[in-house]
């Protein structure tokens, strides 16, 4: 993967340094902002600093992962970032079992309706925005929540290995959910290349991505990481049976639609193994991470929101929803 052209001073000198560049320029500042989750160069800068963590780029040295000048950097740029998620997602526990929280919390969520209209009302075009934007995440689903494994112990430790497992395809590279979104990918004449629709889509499908790398990178935040694990697989069933339905009504085959299929299944035991075995057992252990563990989840619906409504909104206007046209797979 070659790095992502700049939107801005900060991924901008971001990918200076990372190609070697030190002509002693002076580092930028990201500055406080009300909505960092549509800062263009916030969060590019921020995708690509995480992305350090999980495959690199081309063009990289791989040693820069741990340069001090770059994770100094991605802490400063995590800052408005993380005071926004605190303003806006912080919930306060109450006694309740967490799953019994988190199922109230998910319940009471009355985000844009994006499900149905795929299912009902969207082009086959405006399907192929979904699932390009979709990929950033998608082509490394579960990437960010594995680096939650090797921080917990006994049943939480056992629970999140259960769900990964699945995401991996239980060691099957055709099973594995990555490799299905490939297949609906390539049914819309998209590029499955990892992280290729990076330039194309905009901040706030980076910030889906980001909100989980910030967790899965901090020790600090591991609760978060599980809450927001659990959000996923308690909100999946429910919308990839009509993501499913959508993609057949456009004329996907079994096979195509199969990555909502699997989810459909899937996620319904997953749902409960998250918010119980997962979580459950975590703040059985560490108490006083509930309230993290209820900000994850948080977040994690609070941002995918705000990517729904950014889909739906600009259909309305324009039809589009990318920074620049994006060019079917040849």
């Amino acid at each position: 993967m070659q790095l992502p052209p700049p939107r801005g001073p900060l991924s901008a000198w971001l990918d200076h340094r990372l190609t070697g560049g030190d002509d002693g320029a002076r580092t930028p500042e990201a500055g406080p902002s009300d909505r960092p989750y549509a800062d263009e160069d916030l969060q590019l800068a921020l995708w690509v600093a995480y992305e350090l963590q999980y495959r690199g780029f081309d063009e990289v040295d791989p040693d820069r992962q741990w340069d001090p000048e770059v994770i100094a950097f991605r802490t400063r740029l995590e800052r408005p970032w993380v005071d926004w998620l605190e303003a806006n997602c912080r919930i306060r526990p109450t006694d309740e079992p967490v799953a019994t929280q988190l199922r109230a919390l998910i319940d009471a969520d009355d985000g844009p309706r994006l499900a149905p209209y795929l299912r009902r009302h969207a082009t086959k075009e405006r399907f192929r925005q979904f699932v390009l934007h979709r990929s950033v995440y998608q082509l490394k689903e579960a990437d960010p929540h594995s680096f939650g494994i090797p921080r917990l112990d006994g049943a939480a430790k056992a629970a999140l290995v259960e769900i990964e497992a699945d995401e991996y395809g239980g060691g099957r590279r055709d099973r594995m959910h990555s490799e299905l979104f490939r297949t609906t990918m390539r049914w819309l004449a998209l590029d499955d290349s990892y992280g290729y629709y990076v330039p194309e889509v905009p901040a706030v499908t980076l910030a889906v991505s980001n909100v989980m790398s910030l967790f899965a990178v901090h020790r600090r935040w591991t609760g978060a990481l599980l809450g927001h694990l659990a959000a996923l697989e308690m909100t999946s069933t429910l919308p990839n049976r009509q993501y499913a339905a959508g993609a057949i009504r456009l004329g996907a085959s079994d096979e195509e639609a199969r990555y909502f299929t699997e989810h459909v299944e899937a996620d319904a035991v997953h749902e409960q193994i998250a918010a119980h075995d997962l979580c459950g057992s975590y703040v059985e252990e560490h108490p006083g991470a509930i309230g993290d563990v209820l900000f994850g989840a948080a977040c994690s619906l609070a941002v995918d929101n705000l990517f729904a409504e950014h889909l739906l909104a600009g259909w309305r206007v324009s039809g589009r929803q990318l920074r620049r046209p994006a060019a079917a797979a040849s």
